[in-house]
């Protein structure tokens, strides 16, 4: 049964799902003067035949129908994408069947009745439930724009990290080239270090190209890989020594990595370089852990010590940007007098602004 007025198309398209033709006509009378246009479907079957036919703006769903009760029929209609709201009609005031249709997925519910005042209580319930499924397509239709805005900024930062990272490795290739047509030692050993201040920042921007993280990288993972790098560049045989890093899960935002990869990178080239006699091994600990919302960096060795009122050993650049780095990080940054060899902790806040 199915509306034939001309101007059925301007109406709200209601299915109206009952075993009974009589109420079905009733409905689709008074329904009509609301401004809605009624179809009826005589079963549960013919009703989800026609759900799948597309063009049904709501349902009211009866309780009792032949041989099936509405909620036999609910669920089926739910699991339809984007499924219309759906009023849940019912003669009986056994409020526990309410509640099964409400859990079910109807949006509504209605005790059955003939008067004006019932359609007019279902007239207003079905614009409610109409308004409310605008209401979510509208929201879901603005995540998804949001969704696809924000992949797609990604995406370009991803693109922007991969662009730096490989201009950084174009820079320190220059670099590495340089020093191969250079015969002063220290220049050669200066570029070195130069290239490996570039690997610091570098190794940050790889890692938020690879792993596809937003404004911060994990400190174990970074200081890892470049650690691993760090010891396989200046590891020979005058300096046979290893690098050990015990480090906690801990998340950070991008500027303080990059600020913090150098400072480390300083502390282990220094360790390197001028803790142990030539060809004796030896080893160099990193230790990063969170105290509640500080992080403790500790880089330490068990070689000659270090008196950091006494003369720069080189330029005495990896001094000054130790002590710039530290104070970009509003850290405490010290050296212990009373350790057996070298040993600098850095401590800084997690938070920015800190």
């Amino acid at each position: 049964m199915s509306n034939s007025s001309g101007d059925a198309d301007a109406l709200i398209h209601i299915l109206y799902i009952d075993d009974d033709e009589g109420l079905a006509l009733l409905m689709q009378k008074n329904l009509r003067r609301r401004g809605f246009s009624v179809e009826w479907a005589e079963s549960g079957a013919a009703g989800l035949a026609r759900l799948g036919e597309g063009g049904i703006d709501a349902v009211v769903l009866d309780h009792v129908l032949a041989g099936e009760t509405g909620l036999d029929i609910l669920p089926s209609i739910t699991v339809m994408p984007d499924h219309p709201p759906v009023i849940y009609a019912t003669g009986s005031d056994d409020t526990s069947i309410a509640v099964a249709a409400l859990k079910a997925g109807a949006d509504d519910y209605m005790l059955k009745g003939i008067s004006a005042d019932y359609f007019d209580l279902l007239a207003a319930a079905l614009e409610q439930s109409l308004e409310r499924a605008r209401f979510r397509r509208e929201t879901a239709q603005a995540q998804e724009v949001i969704r696809q805005q924000r992949d797609l900024a990604e995406m370009l930062l991803a693109e922007v990290n991969h662009r730096i990272a490989n201009s950084l490795g174009l820079v320190g290739a220059l670099i590495r080239m340089q020093s191969s047509m250079t015969t002063d030692q220290v220049a050669i050993d200066a570029l070195h270090e130069t290239q490996m201040r570039i690997n610091a920042i570098a190794s940050v921007h790889r890692r938020l190209y690879t792993n596809r993280q937003v404004g911060s990288v994990q400190v174990d993972e970074y200081l890892n890989s470049l650690l691993t790098e760090l010891e396989t560049s200046m590891r020979d045989d005058k300096r046979p020594h290893r690098i050990v890093l015990t480090a906690q899960p801990v998340n950070l935002a991008t500027d303080k990595v990059i600020t913090l990869g150098l400072i480390v990178s300083e502390l282990v080239t220094n360790a390197f370089k001028y803790a142990y006699p030539d060809s004796v091994p030896g080893e160099i600990r990193v230790t990063v852990d969170q105290t509640d919302e500080t992080l403790r960096v500790i880089v330490e060795d068990d070689g000659a010590g270090f008196d950091p009122s006494s003369p720069a050993r080189g330029t005495g650049l990896g001094t000054r940007i130790l002590t710039a780095m530290a104070a970009s990080l509003k850290s405490d940054f010290a050296y212990d007098p009373g350790h057996d060899g070298t040993k600098a902790t850095l401590v800084f806040s997690l938070h920015e602004g800190k």
